[in-house]
């Protein structure tokens, strides 16, 4: 069976990284409706899909396409995602929705439950998940070589924020009413979520600190946080402020260690005889912003989630603890950078 789906907001994501993906997994998906609120992104639209139907917003192609769709892809700024979501499922509409899931834990919590009594799948763009050289860090800790994960580190360096088309506020990650924060949110998503499958746990504490170089702008520039896990301890650095573009983690465990940067794995084992490291390549091409690559992988989770009736999946109550951990990392920075406890295992069981 394929898919019929909707894309709702068809911004830079949509187009380079969500659109090819979809267009590459035809067999199971088809894109045969797009809404965005500028005329020229639908004029992109209908150049590009000329078989779909476009629509000025969310509100329109509901209703106009009510018993003509399957799902929805909600990739506009992250404040209207609790909405456009909410207005699917009650379409009975499975609902793929871009990180962060909300700007706030009550609207998150609120998809997740409105998901769940609709019977409706709700299942978050955490592709970071799917890159490659993520998946061979993943291959790499199933066999033990390093023993169990204690220390992580999660670095993202970017020159600048991310911007959005030219046709309709590039700069729209530095407004909050329409971004709900600044790196912390845009990128915290995968920061954590990645943490939580390293150390195999959920955090029990943060504390974080949040800056701004600009009072131009009324979200953060760089972030940094520490994790309380019960298995170890995850720190992060995120900023729009680096002299390069580049993701640097590293993972600690008993019997040593990886390093990612970029495409490139580093892998040091101790042994009676001391260190050995090996290097190597996973071409994973993270200076492709759009990561269409990735987000074929994700099509399939979120097609299998779809006919196996997972409406609200690990993925999607993670997707609820990340923002639930940006909110409180706000509330620290906020608060001199205090730690901050946090019920997170009574979050991920909450909805079930």
């Amino acid at each position: 069976m394929v898919l019929r789906g909707a894309i709702i907001g068809f911004g830079f994501i949509s187009e380079n990284g969500h659109l090819p993906a979809y267009l590459a997994r035809s067999d199971k998906f088809r894109i045969v409706a797009v809404a965005d609120r500028c005329a020229a992104r639908r004029e992109r639209a209908r150049l590009i899909l000329p078989e779909a139907r476009i629509y000025e917003d969310h509100e329109s192609l509901l209703a106009a396409e009510k018993g003509k769709l399957d799902f929805v892809d909600v990739t506009t700024p992250p404040a209207s995602h609790a909405q456009i979501s909410h207005a699917a499922f009650e379409q009975g509409l499975h609902v793929l929705c871009e990180k962060p899931l909300a700007t706030t834990t009550a609207d998150a919590a609120g998809m997740l439950d409105h998901a769940r009594r609709a019977r409706c799948v709700l299942f978050p763009g955490h592709n970071y998940k799917h890159a490659p050289v993520v998946r061979t860090v993943r291959e790499i800790l199933q066999s033990g070589r390093i023993g169990e994960v204690r220390l992580v580190t999660l670095d993202t360096f970017r020159t600048t924020h991310a911007k959005g088309v030219r046709e309709w506020m590039p700069d729209w990650r530095r407004h909050k009413q329409h971004s709900g924060g600044g790196i912390a949110m845009d990128h915290g998503s995968h920061t954590f979520y990645l943490a939580f499958e390293w150390l195999k746990s959920y955090p029990t504490a943060i504390t974080a600190k949040a800056t701004r170089l600009s009072e131009q702008h009324d979200t953060e520039d760089n972030f940094s946080c520490t994790l309380t896990f019960p298995t170890g301890i995850a720190m992060a650095k995120l900023t729009w402020n680096a002299g390069f573009r580049k993701v640097i983690y590293t993972l600690h465990g008993e019997r040593g260690a990886i390093k990612i940067e970029d495409d490139e794995i580093e892998v040091t084992v101790q042994s009676d005889k001391g260190p050995h490291t090996e290097k190597h390549a996973v071409p994973s091409r993270w200076m492709d912003a759009g990561h269409a690559g990735w987000f074929q992988s994700l099509l399939a989770d979120f097609q299998a989630a779809i006919e196996n009736e997972v409406f609200v999946g690990d993925d999607a109550r993670e997707s609820l603890l990340c923002v639930q951990l940006i909110e409180t990392a706000y509330s620290s920075a906020r608060n001199g950078s205090a730690e901050l406890s946090l019920d997170s295992n009574r979050a991920m069981v909450a909805i079930a």
